[in-house]
């Protein structure tokens, strides 16, 4: 046992060195940080076109004092609705009709309110009153009654802990944790299939199964790739924290999870763990049945879905804690992880984790052995006589 695992660690060593001392690594590191660079860079011209006012602009055709009432009442709604919530008002001349001047080519209004605030007639296009109607005699009933109508102002009393805003709160911390941890085990597992058709390829796989044991290289793979793993969510989440820091970001405005911050980082990074290595061993164990690359993606397409049809129903378990379904998810052990750190961010009892993790690693036992043995089985008969003579126990 002792020798497994010394070459095991051999094996690790030497991926992990040809994985993260490469070039394309950098790029791999980069890649996620790509889309943040081009919002901050097309941050301007969001915000541009967010600014842009694309109000409709009614037209009024009313008296001079029936006007300047249906504007004193758009200001005191809108500060109260929001600027975007109401159409732009503009006055137009009382002549030619409505229908004239919306027919003329130089038309800045899309419809013209006319006749009185107690008998308001609105002309324009069908699907233009469709949206305006509504709106203009709301304007129409706060101009009318502009003399009674008074905004009751709303007394304020504040208070330093809300129970119900801290549990939205930890709802929502255990949903993104849920999330990234999901994308981050999707996106750096099915890393070690391509290493592993790449090795299968150039028939590197047998060349180091006629050194080190198979199961010393199954092990050492995975090793290797969850260190990686681990390097590179380092990485990003030390840009993401040197970002939220540049930006003038306070942890105090994050919600505290129930088990405080320290434990629920610590168990992020076992769960992922966990999370990582089932997922990556079924992938070493069933991908190495294949011999092409068109295998192993017709073979990682039925596990990606099987594992995201297992996150919904993590993600549906965060919200009916004590729950069947929420049982049920922190015991199967491929939504367990994800189940349980949505626990950790609501619940602050903590024996639950030690359960869990103890129950998920002997699972990730079971699955490695089982894997090993796939893996070794399909590596002895990709070789023919002469890998399986190689192998055959001395005898005399």
């Amino acid at each position: 046992m002792k020798e497994l695992w010394r070459a095991a660690f051999v094996i690790a060593r030497r991926d992990f060195t040809a994985v993260v001392l490469s070039r394309t690594f950098i790029l791999f590191l980069l890649g996620p940080l790509l889309p943040i660079l081009i919002g901050f860079a097309f941050g301007g011209l969001g915000d541009k076109i967010s600014s842009t006012d694309l109000r409709p602009v009614v037209g009024l055709a009313l008296t001079g004092q029936d006007n300047a009432a249906i504007e004193r009442a758009h200001d005191r709604l809108s500060q109260r609705m929001g600027d975007q919530s109401l159409p732009r008002l503009r006055r137009v001349p009382a002549t030619p009709s409505p229908r004239v001047q919306l027919a003329r080519t130089d038309s800045e209004v899309v419809a013209i309110l006319s006749g009185s605030i107690a008998h308001p007639v609105l002309t324009g296009k069908a699907e233009d009153l469709d949206k305006l109607q509504g709106d203009i005699g709301l304007l129409s009933t706060a101009a009318q009654a502009e003399r009674t109508l008074r905004f009751i102002t709303v007394e304020r009393q504040e208070v330093s802990r809300s129970l119900g805003a801290q549990a939205q709160g930890r709802l929502i911390i255990g949903r993104i944790a849920q999330v990234v941890m999901f994308f981050l085990t999707i996106l750096l597992a099915g890393m070690i299939l391509s290493n592993l058709v790449e090795e299968k390829t150039n028939k590197i796989i047998e060349i180091l199964a006629a050194a080190v044991p198979i199961d010393a290289i199954f092990l050492g793979k995975l090793m290797a790739m969850l260190a990686m793993s681990f390097v590179g969510i380092a990485f990003w989440g030390g840009t993401a924290f040197a970002i939220f820091e540049a930006i003038g970001g306070h942890a105090t405005r994050l919600p505290t999870p129930a088990v405080g911050w320290p434990i629920f980082l610590m168990l992020a990074v076992l769960y992922f763990g966990m999370a990582y290595t089932l997922l990556g061993s079924l992938f070493l164990g069933i991908g190495a049945q294949a011999a092409t690359v068109r295998e192993v993606q017709t073979l990682n397409m039925p596990i990606t879905m099987g594992q995201m049809l297992i996150f919904f129903f993590a993600s549906y378990a965060v919200d009916h804690m004590g729950s069947p379904a929420e049982v049920a998810a922190c015991i199967f052990p491929f939504s367990s992880p994800f189940a349980m750190i949505a626990r950790a961010g609501q619940d602050a009892t903590l024996w639950p984790h030690l359960v869990a993790l103890l129950w998920q690693a002997a699972f990730v036992a079971l699955i490695i052995r089982v894997g090993v043995l796939l893996f070794r089985r399909h590596v002895m008969q990709s070789g023919g006589r002469w890998w399986k003579n190689l192998f055959r126990p001395a005898t005399g």
